[in-house]
């Protein structure tokens, strides 16, 4: 394919970090550019590089340059570095201290060492070629065998300098280093070393580059040297390379600074060239090469039937502690703050009610809120109450019900395990705040289970093997401790919600990460719902299983739940029953009630509570007037004014019946049950008002989106098209084009034609069946390039083939500015 004039001048300066450097073609047909390389590739390997580097497609580049562009900008380069492994990555860093463009024998010895100088291979030298393919396919690396170049940003990004250290512990090299210092003491350093004279400093820096690069010669020079100035090169070779001297030296430091072995960085400061680092470390750019993952063994080995039940016990567990929570927060829930978020104070209640950590806590939080079980009201006074969807969830089969819960955790960017810290700006983060995403939590939960999932069935991993491999895996985000802490935690969520059992990956756990429903392997691993309870006469009832839905919501009204586990034992209090008596149960009811679902008779002392307390139920009543109490024992009235808990209250009798009191109706009825009655509220009418349980809910909401990390990766019919686009521009671009005599053409700009000559070229066009090129402004004044098969004309309009939008198009000739016929040969 040819280059025109407007193409070519366009291609080299979208290149010119890469082109600038070149140094010829480095061989018939071998790329001069990335845009070059890029333009070589077949369109799966460009499908390849849009894939791995999906912010590369917003946009969708115009042409080959414009996306060669792209990807040497920094924030796209930064981004594809940290999706490295650390192999690949050690290969870019060397690369990043190599000679510009370096032969492929070069990097390979910067990795695996100079020829007899290391001990038993560890497999660099085999794993190299697919690393440095990882760097081809990303873009990050281009050119041929022999002239392989790091893309200029990457470079920049991963050099040693004084304000940033080299990953590879290289300081600068002799040139590098020599670049500030005066010629006269470049001249004093050959001299000492033996080298011959030259008043040229290039000629100068270039002998001690040559003399320190040669093994023999540079042997034969630290021979020379005190023993003392191997100890000061020992403590530089590896990095960091620079080091502080004082004022006067001593005779090591000044030997070594008067061979060039030391070169001044400041007034305080030397630094070791990389030439002599090189040399000292036998030629690795790396103390440790880490060519292939650490493996991640089996650390306990537990029979998958174990592993299972275990699993499913959890999980059963979790529905329970989640139902649990969400209706603690059915008809007072805790408040939102202002700035977003659940109070401290709020988060040890909720421990408190779930009798476990503040940490654990959070995370059951967190779980309800990502599953869409509860929200914020949106009201003025905005608190948390369950969502209409939790009723919903509730009447699932518990199988389906963890489905849920797990389908929303293991995508959740929400991390719980924050809550507590603080941000950047010492603010403490709260559960449900707005600062609790983190965009990575989704790919290292997954990748925890992923190796979870490489195991034989029922081992566990060592937490640290899967650590080390995870490091590997992502060494850039390793490098801060987050991405540690996330897979922590993934190993105790998964436990705690049941994706695990014993450390090991659940049979449906597996399913869960396999994208298939886990509920058909989980229910038969669940205990089959009971329809009864034993009563006992200490006042307690005895589930020996989970409940079914109808007889678990009555009980839990009735009962406080004391303890939990493979069995429930509830107890019986008077406050328990006024409950019930509230939700609007009689008393008969509740006798008949534990009558038919109780497997033992209803002890005497259940009964005569229930009777005691139904008969002092209502003997008050509450209302609104400040609030008011009424009762036609005026005896009892009499008495709750001479009791001195009462003062709080403001009561003050109205009638022989009534006391009027100036705290509010909630309050009121807290008080008097505090003084261990039982009063009933009551509406205007008259009439007592029932708390039933599913009094407050938020408006329908929907469950929190998770924060993508960066774009989503595309699927195959957008890369297919945006390939396709991206080729269609690039033939726009670089399209040969014949020129009319009369069009006035600027080097870089559209040529330029009049109507006349715009009509009669596409007519032309449209009765040879020929493409031509157009310029073309759209409605919107967006200027773009076309290369189009006119098909038709007329009315104003061409219509054509556009083979840069790889379909029949329409063009209004006003707006076409300028046209120009293809070389014969270019299609």
């Amino acid at each position: 394919m040819g280059t025109g004039r407007r193409s070519g001048r366009r291609d080299q300066e979208a290149t010119v970090p890469e082109a600038s450097t070149a140094g010829g073609s480095g061989g018939s047909g071998a790329p001069r550019s990335l845009a070059e390389a890029l333009r070589a590739r077949d369109d799966a390997a460009l499908a390849a590089l849009l894939r791995a580097r999906p912010d590369l497609l917003n946009p969708v580049p115009g042409d080959i340059t414009q996306l060669a562009t792209r990807a040497g900008t920094r924030a796209s380069v930064v981004r594809a570095l940290e999706r490295l492994d650390r192999f690949a990555l050690q290969t870019a860093e060397a690369l990043a201290v190599a000679p510009d463009p370096c032969p492929y024998e070069v990097l390979e010895s910067l990795l695996t060492g100079e020829e007899g100088t290391t001990g038993e291979d560890n497999g660099a030298r085999a794993a190299l070629p697919r690393a440095l393919g990882t760097l081809r396919d990303q873009a990050l690396v281009w050119g041929g065998e022999d002239r392989l170049r790091l893309v200029r940003t990457a470079r920049e990004l991963l050099s040693p300098s004084a304000q940033r250290p080299s990953p590879t512990g290289l300081g600068p090299t002799v040139a590098e280093a020599t670049a500030g210092m005066s010629p006269t003491r470049i001249q004093e350093i050959v001299a000492t070393v033996g080298l011959p004279a030259t008043h040229d400093p290039v000629s100068a820096v270039n002998a001690l580059t040559g003399l320190f690069t040669d093994p023999e010669r540079m042997s034969a020079l630290l021979d020379e040297a005190p023993a003392e100035a191997h100890q000061v090169l020992g403590r530089l070779v590896w990095g960091p390379p620079y080091g502080e001297v004082t004022p006067n030296p001593t005779a090591p430091v000044r030997w070594l600074r008067d061979h060039g072995l030391l070169l001044p960085a400041s007034a305080r400061t030397v630094v070791l060239p990389r030439e002599v680092a090189l040399h000292l470390r036998g030629g690795l750019a790396h103390r440790d090469t880490a060519p292939v993952p650490p493996p991640v063994p089996a650390h306990r080995e537990h029979r998958p039937q174990l592993v299972d039940a275990n699993a499913a016990g959890q999980a059963l567990a979790a529905l329970s502690t989640v139902e649990e929570l969400v209706k603690s927060w059915e008809h007072t829930g805790p408040p939102v703050l202002r700035a977003g978020g659940l109070s401290v104070r709020d988060l040890k209640r909720a421990a408190a009610t779930l009798d476990t950590t503040e940490q654990s806590a959070a995370f059951w939080i967190e779980l309800a809120y990502a599953a869409g079980l509860l929200a914020g009201d949106g009201e003025v006074d905005e608190r948390y109450a369950p969502t209409p969807a939790f009723d919903d969830w509730c009447e699932l089969p518990p199988a389906e019900r963890w489905s849920a819960l797990a389908s929303a955790w293991l995508p959740a960017t929400r991390t719980a395990g924050l809550a507590g810290e603080q941000d950047a700006k010492g603010r403490t983060l709260s559960v449900l705040g707005p600062e609790l995403d983190r965009s990575a939590a989704p790919e290292v939960r997954r990748r925890v289970l992923e190796l979870l999932a490489e195991l034989p069935e029922g081992a566990s991993p060592d937490p640290d093997a899967l650590l080390d491999r995870l490091a590997w895996e992502r060494p850039v985000r390793s490098a801060s401790d987050l991405r540690a802490r996330l897979a922590h935690w993934t190993l105790t969520d998964a436990e705690v919600l049941g994706v695990t059992g014993r450390g090991a990956l659940s049979g449906f756990g597996r399913a869960l990460l396999e994208h298939r429903d886990p509920a058909p392997l989980l229910e038969p691993l669940l205990p089959e719902p009971v329809d009864h309870v034993l009563l006992q006469a200490d006042l307690t009832a005895v589930a020996p299983g989970p409940l079914r839905r109808p007889l678990g919501d009555t009980l839990a009204v009735l009962a406080d739940v004391e303890s939990k586990g493979g069995a429930t034992v509830y107890r019986f209090t008077p406050g328990s029953v006024r409950r019930a008596l509230d939700a609007g149960h009689a008393a008969a009811d509740l006798h008949a009630f534990l009558k038919e679902h109780s497997r033992t008779p209803v002890p005497q002392p259940l009964a005569y509570l229930i009777d005691d307390v139904a008969r002092r139920h209502g003997h008050l009543r509450v209302g609104a007037a400040s609030s008011y109490v009424r009762c036609d024992d005026d005896a009892m009235l009499g008495e709750i004014l001479a009791d001195k808990r009462s003062a709080g209250l403001g009561l003050r009798r109205l009638a022989p019946t009534v006391l009027a009191a100036q705290a509010e109706p909630t309050a009121l009825l807290e008080g008097l049950r505090a003084m261990g009655y039982a009063p009933a509220a009551e509406s205007l009418t008259g009439d007592v008002l029932v708390a039933r349980a599913d009094a407050h809910r938020t408006p329908p909401r929907s469950a929190p989106v998770p924060v993508p990390d960066g774009p989503p990766v595309p699927d195959d019919t957008l890369l297919g098209a945006a390939v396709r686009a991206v080729r269609a521009g690039d033939l726009a671009a670089t399209a040969v084009r014949k020129e009319p005599a009369s069009a006035a053409v600027v080097p870089g700009e559209l040529p330029r034609t009049s109507a006349a000559e715009t009509l009669a070229t596409v007519q032309a066009a449209a009765l040879t069946g020929s493409a031509v090129w157009i310029g073309y402004v759209n409605a919107d004044g967006a200027a773009s390039q076309r290369v189009i098969a006119p098909v038709r004309v007329e009315g104003g309009f061409v219509t054509g083939y556009d083979h840069t939008a790889d379909e029949v198009r329409t063009y209004a000739l006003h707006r076409i500015t300028g046209v120009a016929e293809l070389a014969e040969d270019h299609l």
